[in-house]
């Protein structure tokens, strides 16, 4: 059995959810957003270590600790998500954990299935990979405008052969570790671990996800949250 870690970057705030509480310490059904996502990737048999990286200035993550499994490890994270995630890669052994899947805190309705398909593929193939859904609605890109709040279109995109990025995403540790110093090192833009890896023109595997893996940002997600939960019970 492979020994698999997780790295979950939990140092957002709750600026789009104009909340003065950070989106990961929202409550749905009693429980942090936070405790389902560690809970729901703590269940799974092959991951035996999962880093919470948290913020320096996290003032809630003491409350909440002590209801973690003993597999997690709690790390200090950086100013962007990208340095968050490459100081809970640092804290792993890569001789011991050489698989890691990164996963964002504020996607607790992910489904398990999923992730088991994507650790089968990914380690199936020897290639790293990410849960994904293609892109279905039609794709405005606005047009820049200086005299108006309202964006305007400016053309419709070609939507074929695109796909919505979601987490997990797993990747061979050291690859990793090596693809963000890279890319940090020539001042690229990483959004996610995949565009990090697409630096050193690698391959990524897009595994199709179920749509309720979906990433909390703003009030009305965590009503939805709430159905994909209970629906899944």
């Amino acid at each position: 059995m492979n020994n698999i870690a997780v790295v979950i970057p939990a140092a957002g705030s709750g600026r789009r959810m104009q909340s003065t509480i950070p989106k990961q310490y929202l409550t749905i059904k009693n429980k942090t957003v936070l405790e389902h996502t560690v809970q729901l990737l703590a269940d799974i048999e092959q991951v035996t270590k999962i880093i919470l990286v948290v913020s320096a200035q996290d003032s809630y993550i003491a409350q909440y600790q002590h209801h973690f499994p003993e597999k997690v490890t709690i790390v200090t994270g950086g100013q962007e998500r990208v340095n968050s995630v490459l100081a809970g890669l640092h804290a792993l052994n890569a001789n011991e954990h050489n698989w890691v899947m990164v996963h964002d805190a504020a996607r607790p309705c992910v489904l398990k299935s999923d992730i088991l398909k994507l650790i089968d593929t990914c380690i199936g193939n020897q290639e790293g990979g990410i849960l994904a859904t293609p892109v279905r609605d039609t794709m405005k890109r606005e047009q820049p405008q200086n005299d108006t709040l309202i964006p305007v279109v400016g053309k419709t995109e070609d939507r074929s052969g695109l796909w919505h990025a979601l987490t997990p995403q797993m990747f061979m540790t050291n690859q990793l570790i090596t693809a963000i110093e890279h890319g940090l090192l020539e001042n690229k833009l990483i959004t996610d671990e995949a565009s990090a890896i697409e630096l050193l023109q690698l391959p990524v595997r897009l595994i199709e996800a179920d749509e309720s893996n979906i990433k909390i940002t703003r009030k009305s997600d965590l009503a939805l949250a709430e159905f994909f939960l209970n629906r899944a019970i």
